[in-house]
């Protein structure tokens, strides 16, 4: 998982900052704290602080054991065998009196992890995590529902062992473990809540680094908040947990949360836009999760001929692109994955140069266009426009490409902003000739980004009959996969249906006397457990 860390420089002389109570913002009330169904960000970034699993990562973004002791593979990749550390339990605040007592305090054990993963894989759950899971032997019967969710190789040598089988070696499956999606569910508590598994604060245990102590959420009000306190049993000389409260209001606009943020009523926030905020005063940390690229509507008039489409992307010139941008919240974009995918600890587009994907020729450009309107019988295109959201892509940019449109094909298109809800109207009614699209993945993976092209609705005209990501799934050693990634990234880009222009940034920003607030840009959770405060 990539993780953006906000740290700043300091005097060893101003204390620990260990202890702080973190006021902090969510958008939006969580819809679930249930780590193997939910999927918004509010949701994530408490579950990331609510529960812990058998990975993670460290404050550099590397893959590290967390409530695994240790692990091994087996010879031939397919069998992981993960020993479990002894200290981690869950609690649960049955007594409602902020004690921790040892009788409200339960072992986590290897079945805790068993009923975890047979939850996502059981169909009738409908876990938005269940194909990514898939890699496990015996899961794709199971979410067929031709077999018992039990049927898949999971299981529980002893309390403290835990094996997973898979169908092929898979270079990311521990990188999979390490999502929050992995998390523990205790086979008791669960069944014990009747239904009600992480919808109220009566219906969640903790394994992690805090519990719930209060939520409390009224549409109609304003004083929404979900607090939560240092899980004490599970701090230990292995597993720092350094604030002793977080203290959470869920707000209903990013506006109320920036207002908030200006009056020092909440410490941190995440956007998309970090314009506004000087980086002297504040710290501003973020990395590009997030591909915005051209689509064209297969069933428009002109738009759906294949030339027509091939010569707006073969027409795009990215170095010139390049002065265009006012901004440090996109940066020119060749390839379809995004820097923020890490693979053996570093940026994937380090590992895969993206200059590959260039497809900018204005000579075949403009033969292609010539080439679009004989077989389209039109000397002209007229009425046609480029719809986009004003908070997504950089509207002095979109000029330079409607000019350069012009001055190359003599067509005018002009730019419609629209609301990010009309937006999806549009795009979903097909009420458009060409739109700026955003193409994340939810989790830090190239297939991940590959599965977000494939699930898009108004991609699927593009895709061969078998799924690209079917093809990358199950890669061994990490070389191959990114050869593989590669690949597929060059197949999806030379349909010219989706044609990337921008990575877009996420941001988090926070005051300076903070360290070690650690920001998932592709799941939105902010992870509060190493945060130091020095103020």
């Amino acid at each position: 998982m990539f993780t953006a860390m906000l740290s700043s420089c300091g005097n060893p002389d101003r204390g620990s900052g260990l202890n702080h109570m973190y006021d902090a913002p969510l958008l939006g009330n969580p819809q679930s704290l249930d780590p193997q169904f939910a999927d918004d960000p509010s949701s994530n970034t408490v579950i990331k602080n609510l529960y812990s699993g058998l990975m993670t990562t460290d404050k550099s973004g590397g893959l590290v054991c967390c409530n695994a002791s240790d692990y091994s593979v087996s010879e031939d990749g397919t069998a992981y065998t993960f020993h479990l550390r002894e200290d981690n339990y869950w609690f649960f605040d049955e007594n409602d009196d902020d004690v921790i007592d040892d009788e409200e305090c339960i072992p986590v054990t290897a079945d805790d992890y068993v009923f975890a993963l047979q939850r996502i894989l059981d169909p009738k759950m409908h876990s938005p995590y269940a194909e990514s899971f898939s890699c496990i032997k015996g899961a794709k019967v199971v979410l067929r529902g031709l077999e018992p969710p039990d049927a898949a190789e999971v299981y529980a040598a002893d309390d403290s062992t835990l094996v997973i089988v898979l169908e092929e070696p898979d270079a990311e499956f521990l990188n999979l473990m390490a999502t929050s999606a992995a998390c523990p569910c205790n086979r008791e508590f669960f069944y014990s809540t009747k239904g009600r598994y992480g919808l109220d604060d009566r219906s969640v245990m903790s394994n992690g680094p805090f519990y719930v102590r209060q939520w409390f959420y009224d549409p109609y009000g304003n004083n929404n908040i979900l607090y939560m306190r240092r899980n004490e049993k599970n701090w230990t000389d292995s597993y720092d947990i350094c604030p002793s409260y977080l203290s959470f209001t869920i707000e209903k606009s990013e506006e109320a949360i920036r207002k908030k943020f200006k009056n020092d009523e909440v410490e941190c926030f995440t956007t998309l836009n970090s314009s506004t905020y000087n980086r002297k005063k504040y710290l501003v940390e973020g990395k590009a999760a997030e591909t915005l690229g051209l689509v064209f509507n297969p069933e428009d008039r002109y738009f759906s001929n294949e030339a027509l489409r091939k010569a707006f992307a073969c027409s795009i010139d990215r170095e010139g692109m390049k002065s265009q941008l006012n901004s440090d919240d996109c940066i020119t974009a060749y390839g379809m994955i995004p820097p923020a995918v890490n693979l053996l600890g570093r940026s994937y587009r380090e590992l895969s140069s993206e200059k590959q994907f260039d497809m900018y020729d204005s000579g075949k450009a403009s033969e292609l266009f010539e080439q679009a309107k004989g077989e389209l019988e039109t000397e002209t295109l007229d009425n046609v426009k480029i719809i986009v959201s004003p908070d997504t892509a950089d509207a002095r940019v979109l000029h330079y490409l409607t000019q350069s449109w012009q001055e190359l094909f003599g067509c005018y298109v002009a730019i419609e902003d629209v609301t990010e809800e009309e937006f999806e109207e549009r795009i979903a009614e097909g009420d458009y000739n060409i739109a700026v699209y955003p193409l994340k993945a939810n989790m830090n993976s190239g297939l991940s980004v590959i599965k977000a092209y494939e699930d898009t609705p108004c991609l699927q005209y593009t895709l061969p009959e078998e799924k690209i990501s079917d093809s990358i799934k199950n890669i061994p050693t990490a070389s191959e996969l990114v050869e593989s990634y590669t690949a597929a990234e060059k197949k999806l880009i030379d349909t010219c249906g989706f044609v990337p222009l921008f990575y877009k940034n996420s941001y988090l920003i926070a005051d300076r006397d903070n360290e070690d607030i650690i920001y998932d840009p592709f799941s939105g959770a902010v992870d509060y457990r190493l945060a130091l405060n020095f103020d």
